[in-house]
């Protein structure tokens, strides 16, 4: 999965149900999401690892103003033509490290992009501090496979949270067809991640998992 060649996939990534969200309950699915998982009043928004931009509008639409990254230049060719006129700018660079400078953020926006870099620990350091004060990881990863599964578990992602954010609320996604265009079996979920002034974050316990 990390060998994709995502500029040759850019053409054809929107026709998965979840990538595209062409099907409007799969969009009103998200878009529901998103909103309980983003800041309630319009803010800076950072979507890493954007695609072609699918949830960065959503986030538009909802009022926010979106950066967006990644290492597709297609894909980031794709995001910069579906968000047009909005008030969203989309660069190509690493998630792990994305180049916005001193630029800060009230939420980071990240979907699928964790279990494939090969440091999380780290990388959830760096985007820690990317955020405003207060500020949220909202974080959308899974298992995938029963032969050989890969993804990132819950608990193990709550883990790595426990050293750079305070509360941490997990939502189990699987059983919520509607995100997935159909019934899945594998582990999906989200992780919104509230990240407290300095010197607050770290000894307050992770909510467990449902």
């Amino acid at each position: 999965m990390t060998n994709v060649d995502w500029d040759a996939e850019a053409a054809s990534f929107d026709e998965e149900t979840d990538h595209g969200l062409r099907d409007p309950e799969v969009r009103r699915a998200w878009a529901g999401r998103l909103r309980d998982w983003l800041p309630g009043r319009a803010g800076d928004v950072l979507d890493l690892g954007c695609g072609t931009g699918s949830l960065s509008l959503l986030a538009s639409e909802q009022g926010h103003r979106v950066t967006g990254v990644d290492l597709s230049p297609a894909m980031v060719a794709l995001a910069r033509e579906k968000l047009a006129g909005r008030d969203a700018v989309f660069l190509v660079g690493d998630a792990a490290a994305p180049p916005v400078g001193e630029e800060r953020f009230d939420a980071v926006l990240v979907r699928h992009v964790l279990w494939t870099l090969p440091d999380p620990g780290r990388a959830l350091r760096h985007w820690r501090g990317l955020l405003r004060p207060e500020g949220r990881l909202v974080l959308v990863e899974g298992v995938w496979g029963r032969i050989e599964p890969v993804g990132i578990p819950a608990e193990r992602l709550t883990g790595l949270l426990a050293q750079v954010a305070g509360q941490v609320r997990v939502e189990r996604l699987s059983d919520d067809p509607l995100l997935w265009g159909g019934e899945v079996t594998d582990e999906r979920y989200a992780v919104v991640a509230e990240v407290r002034p300095s010197g607050q974050e770290c000894g307050e316990p992770a909510a467990p998992g449902q």
